[in-house]
């Protein structure tokens, strides 16, 4: 018997259905083979549909599969021929950042060749960049000059910039970078200490880091009362808890969402608990 691949087994079932079609025409089927010939037909067209299509490929989201032995994923690439995986990260990017880009354009003067002449001649370009990251740290002095008056004798010093109360302090860049490992990257406070010190070449105490916290937090205050008065007007709102350990201890993450407002809270307990008493 011969062998029959997908496109012979549908030639086939077409042909007989154009000649069923060309008897039907000429009236030689009478109605009640025409009924059962039809039905028939809507049967080998389902079977093909369900046999001889492709089927989905089998993993471990759709079948006892397990996930090590499910093929490589690519559906997250950003094209095809990307290698990258992800999609890109949301969100803004710092303010306080600045880039330098250059452009060098390597001319060609002469054939590699003959040596023939070729600085009169038009040329295309092929472009070819290379991004790097280089540490910069500012450091600014700011110095008031002190006077003492011929008429009084009064010793009168220029004013200091708002931002410079004290002998030393830390650029608003710094803070930002502090509270973005501590609190956003989770990074452990010595280390973060590290981090800090490879960069600028200056030790910051743990304590001053905890106070670019807390100065974050009472100058959020305001901003967390209005958070919970918008939250409280929505006609629904998205609550959820997370365990966290603090300090060898299970605390909870008590997250309140709506619309583009979200809060959270760190609680010592969990559900209607938590709740009533917050």
């Amino acid at each position: 018997m011969a062998s029959l691949d997908k496109t012979s087994v549908r030639s086939q079932v077409e042909k007989v259905r154009k000649d069923f079609e060309q008897l039907r025409s000429d009236g030689k089927v009478s109605p009640e083979v025409q009924a059962i010939m039809s039905s028939m037909l809507m049967i080998v067209e389902l079977i093909l549909a369900i046999f001889l299509e492709r089927t989905t490929k089998k993993n471990s989201a759709n079948s006892s599969i397990p996930p090590s032995q499910t093929d490589k994923d690519n559906s997250s690439l950003t094209d095809p021929g990307s290698k990258g995986k992800g999609k890109k990260a949301d969100g803004e990017t710092v303010k306080n950042r600045r880039t330098i880009e250059t452009l060098t354009i390597v001319p060609v003067d002469y054939c590699d060749k003959c040596g023939a002449d070729l600085r009169q001649v038009g040329c295309t370009h092929e472009r070819r960049t290379k991004i790097d990251i280089i540490f910069e740290k500012v450091v600014e002095h700011v110095e008031v000059e002190i006077k003492q008056c011929p008429s009084c004798e009064r010793v009168i010093k220029g004013k200091f910039p708002v931002d410079m109360p004290g002998p030393l302090q830390y650029g608003l860049g710094v803070q930002a970078f502090i509270i973005n490992l501590l609190a956003c990257q989770m990074v452990a406070l010595k280390r973060a200490q590290a981090l800090v010190y490879s960069i600028i070449d200056v030790v910051i105490a743990e304590a001053t880091m905890l106070q670019f916290i807390l100065r974050l937090h009472a100058a959020l205050e305001n901003w967390e009362v209005r958070a919970t008065e918008k939250l409280l007007l929505e006609a629904v709102m998205h609550v959820d808890e997370t365990s966290l350990r603090v300090d060898k201890t299970n605390y909870w993450i008590h997250v309140h969402s709506a619309g583009g407002i979200t809060l959270k809270k760190l609680h010592r307990k969990r559900g209607i608990k938590a709740m009533e008493e917050k």
